[in-house]
């Protein structure tokens, strides 16, 4: 996969692409079902590349901060994940003001005169330009004529694990990971909810109790609920069972949230390396026991129990470490 920066890359893409715009957080399967009708339309229209649009990072963290919703991965994790779907060019817009100032006539006009796509592939609720000023229905006058063939998906749902009929989003993602529920996110993304990020010192407590742990700084991803989570891990080709504690150590008095993996049967350092952690199950919540002996007792509950999770889940890690 090409990957291209700012409106000079936009510019650069082959004409007679087929191309879809949007954030793509998540790469749910919402954006799953675009980019399957986008590598469509390329096996039916020869010499045609799959283009994605995207910002990076979201508008909204220039425009008002606060606002801003907390992303699902990290740059490199979205990458990849495009890549695997078949995109062929990827271009990241950054959120400058070259950018943000384009109105959706600009916009459109860049994109005919310019850019010019054989198709556009997007969902029913697509906006763009300044002020959100395009829609879909703008863009269905606007293409007539023009030679570009605007194709509109359908949206995505999917039954939860309480059979509850949802449509698929990366808002309806992040309130599912936001209370543990990462089975049913994993449901909504088409596989488990993944955190990647570099393995820093801690307070090395685990080692003291035979339970050595990976602590990650994942500064750059949405966080779970505080819990603890059965995972997986993949090391230099293993894929190893992975105990995940995300919050506090109350049993020792230690109250700075952390994020820590113990992989099952691993043996080394694993210091200064980027892990991508993915979670399958919530385990229970985080609590405080009466010394250490109790801890200990619990922790080898946890381990069989994901143990048994990770066995029985088959779906595969998105990126090795």
């Amino acid at each position: 996969m090409n990957i291209h920066h700012r409106l000079e890359g936009l510019r650069q893409l082959s004409p007679g692409s087929v191309l879809s715009i949007g954030n793509f957080d998540g790469v749910h399967r919402g954006h799953q079902s675009l980019l399957r009708m986008a590598r469509e339309l390329r096996a039916s229209t020869p010499g045609s590349r799959v283009a994605v649009v995207t910002f990076e990072p979201h508008p909204l963290t220039v425009l008002r901060p606060e606002k801003a919703p907390p992303r699902l991965l990290t740059p490199e994790m979205k990458r990849l994940l495009l890549a695997a779907e078949g995109v062929d060019d990827l271009v990241e817009l950054a959120p400058e003001p070259a950018v943000l100032n384009l109105t959706a006539e600009q916009f459109w006009a860049l994109l005919r005169d310019e850019v010019r796509p054989a198709h556009l592939v997007e969902g029913r609720e697509f906006n763009f330009g300044k002020d959100r000023g395009g829609n879909i229905a703008r863009l269905r006058e606007w293409v007539a004529g023009s030679g570009i063939q605007l194709h509109v998906a359908g949206e995505v749902e999917m039954p939860l694990l309480d059979m509850r009929l949802v449509p698929i989003s990366s808002t309806l993602v992040r309130w599912l990971v936001a209370y543990g529920r990462v089975r049913d996110a994993a449901i909504c993304l088409g596989r488990p909810y993944a955190l990647q990020g570099e393995v820093i010192p801690g307070y090395q407590r685990g080692r003291t109790i035979g339970v050595p742990t990976a602590n990650l700084r994942c500064d750059r991803q949405f966080i779970p609920a505080d819990g603890v989570y059965a995972g997986r891990c993949m090391v230099e080709g293993t894929d190893y069972p992975a105990a995940v504690s995300i919050g506090t150590l109350p049993t020792f008095g230690e109250y700075d949230r952390q994020i820590e993996a113990h992989l099952i049967g691993f043996a080394g350092d694993l210091y200064g390396r980027v892990l991508t952690v993915e979670l399958i199950d919530w385990l229970r919540d985080q609590r405080k026991y009466d010394g250490i002996e109790p801890l200990k007792v619990q922790i080898a509950i946890d381990l069989k129990e994901t143990i048994r999770r990770a066995a029985d889940d088959p779906s595969r890690p998105i990126a090795a470490a």
